[in-house]
């Protein structure tokens, strides 16, 4: 096994291979391994490597989640038919 950059076990975790989030970038985090950066001390090829291997990983998805473009427009159709229908209802 190869040792992993920091930025190779982010984009693990990023994706949801590690079982730890849904596969979603989080903006909010902290990069992985900026503190000890910053601290003086980044981690060490064996730590990563280390990290890597006791992350669990992720079971197979059963399916694929929605593309974000079609949660937004399956919403906007739902609301169109809510809104028609109480526009009918209305008109009684």
């Amino acid at each position: 096994m190869p040792n992993p950059t920091t930025d190779q076990l982010r984009d693990d975790i990023d994706k949801g291979r590690t079982g730890e989030k849904i596969a979603m970038p989080d903006p909010a985090t902290v990069p992985l391994g900026t503190d000890a950066e910053a601290g003086g001390s980044p981690p060490t090829p064996q730590e990563r490597k280390l990290e890597q291997a006791v992350k669990p990983r992720a079971p197979k998805a059963e399916s694929a989640p929605l593309p974000g473009g079609m949660v937004y427009l399956l919403l906007v159709l739902f609301l169109a038919v809510a809104l028609v229908a109480i526009v009918l209802l209305a008109a009684r």
